[in-house]
C-alpha cells in the first residue's frame, strides 16, 4: 500500500497556494515526509496538465547536486531550463545545504513565471535567513509525522469500526513510531524500528546540531535531551534543568541549557509551549513545557527507563493533533490552577483542553473537571480521556480521546452546541 495516500490536508494547502506570489517553505523533522509530500504534489501538478519540462526538482541531500557549486551556478543552471512562455515549478529539497541559499531562492522568486517550493529540516536557518531577505513573501507549511488517524490508515485499519481495540492500537502507535517509513518496518520487528529511529536521531544531532553549533561537550548535550524527554509535559526552565543536573554531578550553565533547548526546537525534535496567564491575559516568559515530535523517539532518548507516564504521553499526542489542526497553543495558568492547553483556533476562537488518561476516582474527576470549571468565560472547554463512557458537566464537554483523535465524534459535537 502507498503509505502516503493520506497526507491530503498538506497537499490541499499546497494546491491552495499554487501560482500565488509566495515562496512555499515546507519544514519539519528529518524523515517526516517532506520529500514524499513534494513528490505527491508534483504528481498532482502533472494531473492538472503541467508538462514535465515545467517542473525542476533538486535534492540537496545529495552532495553531487551542490558540491563545488556556488548558489549562482545552481541559479543559472535552473534558469537555463525555464520555459519562458509557461509557468515553471521549482523544487529545492533540503536547501539549507547550499551556502547563501537565500540568494538562490530570492533570485528564482524574482523570476517571471516561477513558482518556488523549498524544504528544510532546520527552522532556525529557514526562518532567520529567509525571513530577513523575504519578509512577508513566503508561507511556511510545517509538516508533522503521521497522526493516529494516518497511522491506522497506513496500517490499512478501518478506524471507523467502533469495535476496534483503540487502546491497544494507540500503544502500538506511541511505542513504535509515527514516522512514515517506520511503519513500513513494522513487519521486521521492533528492533528495526528502534535502529531506524536511532539513525535519524544521530543524524539530527550530528548534522543539524553538534556540527552546526560546534558543541564539544556531547555528553552534557545528551543529558539535557534525556532530561527533557523524561519530563514531557512538566514545566521546565533552563535554571531548574541546570540545577537538577548539578545534583547529579554534572555542571552545565543554564545559558548553555537554554541554547541546547533552542537547537532541539529548531530541529523539530521538541516543541515548546509557553505559559499563558489566564487572569492577566498575557504570555509568561518562564517555565515552558516541551513535547516530543514522535512518542517512539522516547525509546531512543530516554532509553530503557522510559518512565514518562501514559497520561503525559497522551497529552503529547493531543498537543501534536491540536498543532496539526492549525491552533496556536499555550498552557493556561492562574494562581492555583493549570489547564493543559489554551488554543487559538485558525478562525481566531479560543478553546480549552484538559487531558487525562482515565477518570479513575472522584479525586481525578474533581481535579480534571475543576481545572476547566474554574475558568469563568464562555469559550468551549473540552476534557479528553480514554473512558468509553463520557459525562458532560457544567458546560465542560467530556470526549473519548480516541474518537477525538480520529475525528469520529463530529456529529456528537454539533448536537451539543
Amino acid at each position: 500500500m502507498d503509505n502516503y495516500t493520506n497526507r491530503k490536508e498538506y497537499i490541499d494547502k499546497l494546491l491552495a497556494y499554487k501560482d500565488k506570489d509566495l515562496i512555499k517553505v515546507i519544514s519539519g523533522l528529518r524523515r517526516s515526509g517532506k520529500s514524499t509530500l513534494l513528490e505527491l504534489y508534483r504528481k498532482q501538478l502533472k494531473k492538472q496538465g503541467v508538462g514535465k519540462q515545467q517542473i525542476q526538482f533538486y535534492n540537496f541531500e545529495l552532495p553531487e547536486n551542490y558540491l563545488d557549486k556556488t548558489w549562482s551556478d545552481i541559479y543559472f543552471e535552473i534558469k537555463n531550463k525555464l520555459k519562458s512562455d509557461k509557468p515553471n515549478y521549482i523544487f529545492l529539497d533540503e536547501v539549507q545545504n547550499i551556502a547563501s541559499f537565500e540568494k538562490l531562492v530570492d533570485g528564482l522568486f524574482a523570476t517571471e513565471n516561477t513558482d518556488v517550493y523549498i524544504t528544510g529540516s532546520n527552522a532556525f536557518l529557514l526562518s532567520s535567513e529567509l525571513a530577513t531577505l523575504l519578509s512577508g513573501r513566503y508561507i511556511e507549511i510545517s509538516i508533522l509525522p503521521f497522526s493516529f488517524k494516518e497511522y491506522l490508515t497506513a496500517r490499512s485499519i478501518d478506524y471507523g469500526n467502533k469495535y476496534l481495540n483503540y487502546e491497544a492500537l494507540f500503544f502500538d502507535y506511541i511505542n513504535e513510531t509515527s514516522l512514515p517509513k517506520g511503519i513500513e518496518l513494522r513487519e521486521n520487528g521492533f528492533d528495526k524500528i528502534y535502529e531506524y529511529l536511532e539513525a535519524i536521531y544521530t543524524t539530527i544531532i550530528e548534522k543539524d546540531i553538534t556540527q552546526r553549533h560546534q558543541i564539544n561537550n556531547k555528553r552534557a548535550f545528551g543529558n539535557v535531551v534525556k532530561f527533557v524527554a523524561s519530563n514531557i509535559g512538566n514545566s521546565l526552565s533552563p535554571g531548574n534543568i541546570s540545577k537538577t543536573l548539578k545534583q547529579d554531578g554534572q555542571t552545565i550553565h543554564h545559558a548553555t541549557v537554554e541554547n541546547y533547548l533552542d537547537y532541539l526546537v529548531s530541529s523539530f525534535v521538541f516543541y515548546k509551549v509557553n505559559r499563558f496567564d489566564l487572569k492577566g491575559k498575557k504570555q509568561l516568559a518562564t517555565q515552558e513545557k516541551y513535547y516530543l515530535v514522535d512518542a517512539g523517539l522516547l525509546n531512543v532518548l530516554a532509553g530503557k527507563e522510559r518512565t514518562t507516564d501514559r497520561g503525559h504521553i497522551l497529552e503529547n499526542i493531543v498537543f501534536l493533533e491540536l498543532l496539526r489542526r492549525g491552533n496556536k497553543i499555550w498552557t493556561g495558568t492562574t494562581r492555583n490552577n493549570e489547564v493543559d492547553f489554551v488554543c487559538k483556533t485558525p478562525t481566531g476562537d479560543i478553546e480549552y483542553y484538559q487531558v487525562a488518561w482515565q477518570m479513575t476516582n472522584d479525586n481525578t474527576v474533581e481535579r480534571e473537571f475543576g481545572a476547566l470549571e474554574n475558568i469563568n468565560d464562555n469559550y468551549p472547554k473540552y476534557l479528553l480521556t480514554t473512558d468509553s463512557f463520557t459525562i458532560n458537566r457544567s458546560g465542560v464537554i467530556h470526549q473519548n480521546v480516541f474518537s477525538w483523535l480520529l475525528d469520529t465524534n463530529e456529529k456528537q459535537k454539533t448536537l451539543e452546541k
